[in-house]
Parts: structure tokens; C-alpha cells; sequence
């Protein structure tokens, strides 16, 4: 039986076996059901309501019990679950995280009279809390003591590697999926949970799981290889500034949403970035400066790049759709490198406007 590196992080045993952790996490499964769902963490309090992703396929999160032939005996997240929680994890109230957040781009002078005259529309008022609450998500962390998180990341694993075991929530493998250390939640930095769930959402459709495996493969390209989880993360990052500087207020108010367009607009950004990546032959060095332009153009022209998933994804469901064409990433993978040096939105700041990051 393989082991893994670290202690089991459910039970805290030195017995480091897959074994182990199908038990320990049945045993969470279980007490969270009889406790009638434990203590909700940091995302379930923001806006003091569980996150309702509205528009996310209903998808079932794995909870790590070992694997499942069927969905049946899945203890299952939705995330439009509509329990409401109304307590406070950590001290941290949802009004206080609120507070800190800025919904919008302060613009002066020159530049606050040419985005009223010929800028995006306006935000609908009836919007603005859901496009609060997604800048909140942004601003939780992850917590690995909380079960739910620890569902998301064991969903995400299970799902890119089609692994049926569960996995620890700190070790060598997450490298491998494209982080930079052993520990998820040290390479969130200016996209928070938000960069979970995202990452959540691509693999719990058919169709964009698809996209997100065939992506992993184009990371993996023996030259071309770059961390793939952290190429998504930053993606968050592009479609988090896009929604604060009022580029998705159109999309969202014609269809009366937040969370699916911002949702929509980053599966299509990296859907962007894969292609450009691949067809211009784009290596690890080139990443900050692809980024730059990505973060440009996809502000720019967000319809035209939601059109562009749009067609992808019929042709998905059509059998006719390959983000990596005929090539197929030919040659051989190499594994997640770790001297990779990674430019990421965040490093480029002589080219991003003061506190551009400040979510």
C-alpha cells in the first residue's frame, strides 16, 4: 500500500496509510451529521448566509471516503445548499470582512470622467450584494481543519488526477497538480477561497472537466510546462479585478447574476490562456508577460471571450472540441518542475495600477 508523506490531517495518527484516512473520514462524515453540521467555517458566514453559487452545475463533492462506484452512498455537497449559518468563526465577523473589502476601482481626475462618459454600465443596485459576496469569498483563506474545505480539495484532487483515494491535504502530490509548495493554501494569495472554488467549478461539469484535464496536460509539456493550479489561481486573480473594475457589470446585468459570469469569465480566460500558451509556444518565462496581455485583452472584450467558451464547450458536448488539436501535447510530460520560476499577475505590479490586488 503506497504511504503517504504526512500524518493523517483528519485524525492526527502516525499511521499514514490510505486506510487510515478512509476511516478518519468517515468518522468526520459521520459526526458532522450528527452534530447537524458542525462548526461552519470562514466562507459559510459571508453576507451571514452559506455561499448559493447560483448557475454551478449541482455537483457532488467528494468527502474522502475511499472510493465510490456510485453517487448514492456520497455524503454530498451542492453548492446550492441553502442552509443559513449565522455564527462567526475565528472573530472575524462577516460585517468586519465586508468593511474591507473594495467593491470598485477608485478612479480621480481624468480617468473618473472618461470611465462615467464612455466606461461600462453600472452595476444593478439589486446585484451589488452578490458581487460583495464574491469579493468576500475572496477574502477567506483556506482552513484545513475545516471539513469542507477539506472537501473541496479533496474533490479537486480526486477529479484532475481521477484518483478514487483519498489524498492528504498537505504533501508532495499537490506539487504535482501544480502548486508551488506542499501546502494549498500558501499560494492563494490575492484570490483566497474564490481560487478553490474556481478550480472546484471546472471540474465538476463534464464538459470543463474535459478542458481543465487537457489544460493539466499542456502544463505537464516537456517545454512548455508551467504549475498548473498556480496558473489558475492567478486566473482568479484576472477575473476578480475584471468585476471590480466594472468590465462583467454588462454581462451581469443582462443576465441578472454575478457568480455564474464571473465563473463563466474564468473558465474562459484560461481557456484563452491554454490556447494562446500552446499555439504561440509559450514557455515558463514568457508566463508574467502573457498574463499582462491575457489580463488586457480579456477586460477588454469579456463577451467575445464568453462567446469563445460557449463554442468550445458545444463542440464538447459534440465530440469535435480539442483545446490541444491534433497535437495532443505530443512528446514527452515531465513532471512539476520545482525550479520553475513562475511570474505571476501579482509580480508585474510596474505595470498595475495602485492597489490593483486589494480585493
Amino acid at each position: 500500500m503506497t504511504e503517504h508523506a504526512h500524518i493523517c490531517p483528519f485524525c492526527k495518527c502516525t499511521s499514514r496509510t490510505v486506510h487510515c484516512h478512509r476511516k478518519s473520514s468517515a468518522l468526520v462524515a459521520r459526526q458532522r451529521g450528527a452534530d447537524g453540521g458542525g462548526q461552519p467555517g470562514p466562507l459559510h458566514q459571508a453576507g451571514g448566509e452559506i455561499i448559493q453559487l447560483q448557475g454551478m452545475r449541482r455537483g457532488e463533492v467528494e468527502t474522502g471516503k475511499g472510493p465510490q462506484t456510485e453517487l448514492g452512498p456520497l455524503d454530498c455537497m451542492s453548492f446550492t445548499e441553502r442552509d443559513k449559518h449565522r455564527h462567526t468563526k475565528g472573530g472575524s465577523s462577516p460585517a468586519g470582512r465586508l468593511k474591507r473589502i473594495q467593491p470598485t476601482i477608485r478612479r480621480t481626475g481624468f480617468a473618473a470622467l472618461r470611465h462615467c462618459l464612455f466606461g461600462p454600465p453600472k452595476l444593478h443596485q439589486g446585484l451589488r450584494e452578490e458581487r460583495d459576496l464574491v469579493l468576500t469569498i475572496a477574502q477567506c483563506g483556506l482552513d484545513s481543519q475545516d471539513p469542507m474545505h477539506g472537501r473541496v480539495l479533496q474533490t479537486i484532487y480526486k477529479k484532475l488526477t481521477g484518483s478514487k483515494f483519498d489524498c492528504a491535504l498537505h504533501g508532495d502530490h499537490w506539487e504535482d497538480l501544480g502548486f508551488q509548495g506542499t501546502n494549498p493554501a500558501t499560494d492563494l494569495r490575492g484570490a483566497g477561497f474564490l481560487a478553490l472554488l474556481h478550480l472546484l467549478y471546472l471540474v465538476m461539469d463534464s464538459k470543463t472537466l474535459l478542458m481543465a484535464r487537457e489544460i493539466l496536460r499542456l502544463s505537464r509539456h516537456h517545454i512548455q510546462q508551467f504549475p498548473f493550479c498556480l496558473m489558475s489561481v492567478n486566473i482568479t486573480r484576472i477575473a476578480i479585478q475584471a468585476l471590480r473594475e466594472e468590465c462583467l457589470s454588462r454581462e451581469c446585468n443582462r443576465q441578472q447574476k454575478v457568480i455564474p459570469v464571473v465563473n463563466s469569465f474564468y473558465a474562459a480566460t484560461f481557456l484563452r490562456l491554454a490556447h494562446v500558451w500552446r499555439t504561440q509556444h509559450k514557455t515558463i518565462s514568457d508566463s508574467g508577460f502573457v498574463l499582462k496581455d491575457l489580463e488586457a485583452s480579456a477586460k477588454k472584450s469579456p463577451k467575445r471571450l464568453l462567446k469563445t467558451l460557449e463554442i468550445y464547450l458545444a463542440g464538447v458536448s459534440k465530440g469535435q472540441a480539442s483545446l490541444l488539436g491534433t497535437q495532443k501535447c505530443s512528446g514527452p510530460q515531465a513532471p512539476h518542475s520545482k525550479d520553475l520560476t513562475f511570474t505571476g499577475v501579482c509580480d508585474l505590479s510596474s505595470h498595475s495600477s495602485k492597489g490593483t490586488w486589494l480585493i
